[in-house]
């Protein structure tokens, strides 16, 4: 094992990037458990904070790979272990900084969120690229070929290879083919096989160049439902079983939805005031028509047999009342127009004299009886003669 890794790494000089990958990978395993635990909110291990400030791993990530690309530039030749350090650190800040790599693309903190697994596709992108640098495998196929760049018309030869692989490549990644694409370039073959194939639904190419009914269309639904549909969900399934769950709802839907809930709630409430306002409102003019309707029973204005007749005594009525000045108050109008309805039926009626009186005459008294004592029954006293005259029954 020791003679084939210096054979194969030491050797051919890929032990800084044999560092490079080593650190990398470590560091984002070592920082996936962190924040899995912090996640858990396991007792020690807590987020990293200035004040309110929560300062992200990525910007530990940067300044590594800041001091580490320095520094591999500013090494001499022939120092391998300074280099080898170089490479250490610089493959420390790329795990950082690539382990949110959806938080720097969508400018959102969205790294425990379904957009987050853009994350762990770039690490996953990172590691199989440098492994097959590692195994010795060129980009475009570079030592396949064995074109020396310095030569004539072998040099033209490459150039046009190269320029073909890169067409090549871009068809397949606007197809939506991105794994195969990227090994495509260290597999050129791969390339041609994802040109010459159906682009996914949703990919530019499609939406540029196929029709919803046409029969590639149809033929790339087919294709996504039957083949890449297990392959992404397996892809899923070890993503989260090494970086854990995306499961979170992503803070812009968040809030779109507790802002479609507030606006939901405040229909409802707009909704349920009108109803109570039209509730009311109906109750009123309820009320008020069975108010008109009693009034008009006590007044006597409903349609009855002699509706006009009634009409007419009530406007007689008014008129005789409208010729005696009105006193104050209900009660005292009533007794004025009593009381002159009186004085006109006097006036009207003839003049009656009422019988006059007589003065009873004294009569003396009879012999035999004392003065001052009381007469007897037939000395009573005399009865007026207005009585006398009256004819004997």
């Amino acid at each position: 094992m020791i003679e084939m890794f210096d054979a194969r790494i030491v050797e051919t000089g890929r032990l800084p990037l044999f560092g490079f990958f080593v650190a990398f990978m470590i560091t984002f395993v070592l920082t996936r458990v962190n924040v899995r635990l912090i996640r858990a909110d396991v007792r020690w291990f807590r987020n990293v904070t200035a004040g309110d400030v929560h300062i992200h791993h990525v910007v530990f990530g940067v300044v590594l790979m800041l001091a580490g690309g320095v520094a591999s530039l500013a090494v001499p030749d022939g120092h391998v272990r300074l280099d080898l350090l170089a490479a250490v650190v610089f493959g420390m800040g790329s795990a950082l900084v690539l382990d949110e790599f959806a938080l720097i693309l969508h400018l959102s903190d969205v790294y425990w969120t379904e957009k987050g697994r853009a994350s762990v596709d770039a690490v996953f992108v990172a590691i199989a690229v440098t492994g097959l640098l590692l195994l010795g495998v060129r980009p475009f196929g570079y030592e396949g070929i064995g074109i020396d760049p310095g030569g004539g018309d072998l040099s033209v030869a490459y150039v046009a290879f190269l320029a073909g692989n890169l067409a090549l490549a871009v068809i397949t990644l606007l197809k939506g083919k991105i794994w195969t694409g990227l090994i495509g370039l260290f597999l050129p073959a791969l390339l041609i096989v994802g040109a010459v194939r159906v682009a996914r639904p949703g990919s530019p190419w499609s939406r540029w160049r196929y029709d919803e009914q046409s029969r590639r269309y149809q033929r790339a639904v087919r294709r996504e439902k039957r083949l890449r549909r297990p392959l992404i969900r397996g892809k899923i399934w070890v993503q989260e079983f090494i970086a854990g769950r995306h499961d979170l709802i992503p803070p812009e839907l968040l809030q779109r939805r507790t802002e479609a809930a507030e606006r939901a709630r405040r229909r409802l409430r707009r909704a349920r005031t009108t109803a109570r306002a039209e509730s009311k409102a109906a109750a009123r003019a309820e009320r008020k028509a069975a108010a008109r309707a009693a009034r008009a029973a006590r007044a006597g204005r409903k349609a009855g047999p002699w509706p006009d007749r009634r009409r007419g005594e009530a406007r007689e009525r008014r008129r005789a009342d409208s010729r005696v000045p009105h006193a104050r108050g209900k009660g005292a109008s009533r007794l004025r127009t009593r009381a002159a309805s009186r004085r006109q039926a006097r006036r009207a009626a003839p003049e009656r004299m009422a019988p006059e009186r007589v003065a009873p005459e004294r009569v003396a008294p009879e012999e035999g009886s004392t003065p001052g004592s009381p007469p007897g029954p037939a000395s009573d006293h005399a009865r007026p003669a207005a009585l006398d005259d009256r004819p004997a029954s």
